[in-house]
């Protein structure tokens, strides 16, 4: 039951091109940056990426997104990273938008065996209505946009079918893991970082303590070791300010 790895790029190892990967973090915080930096030196390409915004420029998923390894994401938030939006609108990498609370649940979904479910965000919209840009053509129009969505009535109100996500890695980060692959996040790191866990078929762990099992207690256990495949220690990490903003000097 030991499922300690020696080093970040023992772990990601067998990460092949074109695989789907499912990644924790939120901006700046919970992001596995040691595993993403590990994969980077190990050179898989054509990368599905799932997260909730696609790294910033320089820093987590960016350092993938600027060598050329990231073909499609799945995101909510794009927003901070110049390359990215670079890359989107040239037609180089095809961005599947969907709203924060959607994508959260498609990978909790998919983490608990559910291949489908129905909610109402993006009724009405693009979201479920399709013509969501997914590539562009690189001189300003669509080369690919999304389809439309099976919608369904229950109780008056109209909701959209969303597909649950399973995907071949993720890479979480924790602030604490045991052996047996049980982990803890710590404040703000336990945003996607669960369910982003759960969804992958093999999960690799980034933490921060490698503890003994036993030593989290049970209360603290936010993802079982049921659902991690590898624990990899790194020691502790400093998280950035992603917008820094102060007042003047009076």
């Amino acid at each position: 039951m030991d499922k300690t790895v020696v080093s970040a790029a023992a772990a990601v190892a067998d990460i092949a091109d074109g695989a789907s990967i499912a990644v924790g973090g939120f901006g700046l915080v919970g992001v596995p940056e040691i595993l993403i930096a590990a994969l980077l030196d190990q050179g898989a390409r054509d990368l599905e990426v799932i997260s909730n915004n696609c790294g910033t420029d320089g820093f987590g998923l960016g350092v993938l997104l600027e060598r050329r390894r990231i073909r499609r994401t799945v995101s909510s938030y794009v927003g901070s990273n110049k390359e990215f939006a670079r890359q989107y609108l040239s037609g180089e990498l095809e961005v599947e938008l969907t709203p924060q609370g959607t994508l959260a649940e498609r990978m909790r979904a998919g983490g608990a065996g559910i291949p489908a479910f129905f909610t109402p965000a993006g009724v009405g919209t693009q979201v479920a209505d399709g013509g969501l840009p997914l590539r562009y053509d690189g001189t300003g129009g669509i080369a690919v946009a999304s389809p439309p969505k099976e919608t369904r009535e229950f109780g008056g109100v109209t909701y959209v079918l969303e597909h649950g996500i399973v995907a071949d890695f993720a890479l979480v980060h924790a602030w604490k893991g045991d052996r047996h692959g049980n982990l803890q996040f710590r404040r703000s790191a336990r945003n996607f970082n669960p369910n982003a866990a759960a969804s992958g078929r093999i999960t690799i762990a980034q933490v921060e303590h490698l503890v003994e099992p036993g030593e989290i207690d049970p209360e603290n256990v936010h993802t079982p070791g049921i659902q991690v495949q590898r624990v990899v220690e790194v020691g502790p990490v400093t998280v950035g300010i992603e917008q820094r903003t102060v007042r003047t000097a009076q």
